[in-house]
């Protein structure tokens, strides 16, 4: 009997220290805005920005989750509470709080996401496609957080510091007319950092996920 406050004790601090190990992998978003996508039908680009750095990580949603994220960016109330604003209601009533969202994995073209819940001391950790996790975090005032990989692998580089001469910069619409395939790879790059000073953030997403496609293949 008396050893046992000591290995709650010890239990304890091991969780606190692993709970420490997962934070210090993970990076602060805030979410930068939604840009229309020109060249994929019914998609927008959610652009996420890293606390205190100057790295962009776009990713692509559809429009039902665009709108619904982007009404309660514009403080707009719909008449009608949509498929978000009742889970966010459901939460309450149940006194389940969001304690926040991250966005953990990359797999086959898409972003995994989890929500860490937690009702009466008990925390659960649920699986959730991005754009729903993020559309309760917005509307709950959950902080969002992604892996330190995710942004070294997907992330872009904006510096409005940085130059490209006039022979290497392009339309998104010349780069969406020609098939990124046949590109090389140092005009991909190019390409990319013409795209990020342009701010156009879909087409610099398609020339980022070629470019890790041709670096992972060698």
């Amino acid at each position: 009997m008396g050893k046992q406050p000591l290995s709650l004790t010890f239990c304890h601090v091991f969780d606190i220290k692993s709970e420490n190990r997962m934070k210090s992998n993970l990076i602060k978003l805030s979410i930068l805005g939604i840009s229309f996508s020109q060249v994929q039908a019914g998609a927008y680009a959610l652009i996420f920005a890293e606390e205190n750095g100057i790295r962009r990580l776009p990713i692509v949603i559809g429009t039902p989750e665009a709108q619904s994220i982007a009404i309660v960016m514009e403080g707009i109330t719909p008449p009608r509470p949509l498929s978000h604003d009742l889970i966010c209601s459901i939460f309450k009533e149940l006194g389940i709080q969001l304690l926040e969202v991250v966005i953990h994995k990359f797999e086959d073209g898409a972003f995994f996401s989890e929500l860490l819940l937690e009702q009466n001391g008990k925390e659960y950790r649920i699986d959730s496609r991005t754009s729903d996790a993020v559309a309760l975090a917005i509307r709950t005032h959950s902080p969002i957080y992604t892996t330190r990989e995710i942004m070294r692998n997907m992330a872009i580089v904006f510096d409005e510091r940085s130059t490209t001469s006039s022979s290497e910069s392009s339309t998104s619409e010349e780069s969406g007319e020609e098939e990124l395939s046949e590109l090389r790879l140092d005009t991909l790059k190019d390409r990319l950092k013409a795209a990020v000073k342009e701010e156009d953030y879909e087409l610099a997403t398609r020339l980022r996920d070629e470019i890790n496609r041709r670096e992972n293949r060698s």
